[in-house]
């Protein structure tokens, strides 16, 4: 703090010190001429109220008195008074160092004892799973929202079913985070023309269980066969190798309804998972792993008791 701001801050201390100061005394000593009747002779209200003198209760006096000495008692042991040190010599950097050394320490004993622990099996720790939620909050909910629900306006992926473009297991989904992952889905609508991208799209949504015409969904078929197939397999469930999704389950990236897997057929899709290896320790990404498997688990649990 420069000397200019120092002496400003005493200034600013003392003279509000001082006022207050003054006015405790002032309140306590000062005497109020009254009349006979004990009272200031002011009247209110045709005669009913009259405006009393009473002395300063004694417990406002010892509480009042008991706070300038905790002021002057602080201002002397701890920083506040200009560029004064305090005779403890406290400071709010020390404290926080201390604070964050502590609990780095704490952190640092649970991460060793979870370095050696699967993934899988450090999903069913609740601590782990606890600490991965915070993370998963802090650096993953933007995209795939806070319940890990996906969002088909980014196409960010549903983290909680058991649905996975490039594998659902624990080293699978720890290289995703660290790594990131580049999917490109090519445009087709070129290749296959306007009525044959309407009908793959229908053969596609049919076998998701949506409602589609008969015609167009033999049609889609064979084109799917020629075309489609050879990234998301003949019988459309995907190749993770490749990270292309199964067509034929419930799960989309960008959407299910008709409209949404034409655009997707004929315009393509390029989707990024950005790699956070600069922003995560291995640490880090292991326990937002856990918290994820841990997200899948209970899904399936919720599921399986319905």
């Amino acid at each position: 703090m420069s000397g200019f701001w120092s002496v400003w801050v005493m200034v600013l201390a003392c003279l509000t010190a001082g006022i207050s100061l003054f006015l405790f005394v002032w309140g306590i000593t000062m005497r109020i001429p009254t009349v006979a009747d004990g009272t200031t002779g002011h009247v209110w209200a045709h005669g009913v109220l009259r405006e009393g003198v009473r002395p300063l209760p004694m417990w406002w006096m010892v509480i009042s008195l008991g706070a300038f000495l905790a002021a002057a008692v602080y201002l002397y042991r701890y920083p506040g008074f200009g560029s004064f040190a305090g005779s403890l010599g406290w400071t709010s950097q020390d404290e926080h160092k201390g604070a964050a050394a502590e609990g780095g320490a704490k952190l640092e004993s649970r991460l060793a004892s979870w370095r050696t622990v699967g993934l899988e099996q450090l999903s069913s720790d609740p601590g782990a799973v606890s600490i991965g939620h915070r993370l998963y909050l802090d650096n993953c909910a933007a995209c795939h929202g806070t319940a890990a629900l996906g969002n088909h306006a980014v196409g960010a992926p549903d983290l909680t079913d058991a649905d996975w473009m490039y594998g659902g297991d624990g080293e699978t989904i720890l290289a995703s985070i660290l790594d990131g992952r580049n999917g490109l889905m090519p445009p087709q609508g070129p290749a296959l023309g306007h009525e044959a991208t309407n009908a793959v799209a229908s053969y596609v949504v049919s076998r998701s269980g949506t409602q589609a015409p008969p015609d167009q969904v033999a049609a889609g078929k064979v084109h799917f066969d020629a075309v489609c197939a050879v990234c998301h397999g003949a019988n459309g469930a995907g190749n993770p190798a490749m990270g292309a999704p199964n067509l034929f389950d419930k799960a989309w990236l960008y959407g299910g309804n008709i409209e949404s897997v034409v655009a997707s057929v004929r315009e393509g899709r390029s989707g990024v998972m950005p790699a956070w290896r600069q922003r995560l320790n291995n640490d880090e990404a292991r326990l937002i792993t856990a918290w994820v498997l841990a997200q899948g688990a209970s899904s399936g649990a919720r599921k399986a008791a319905q």
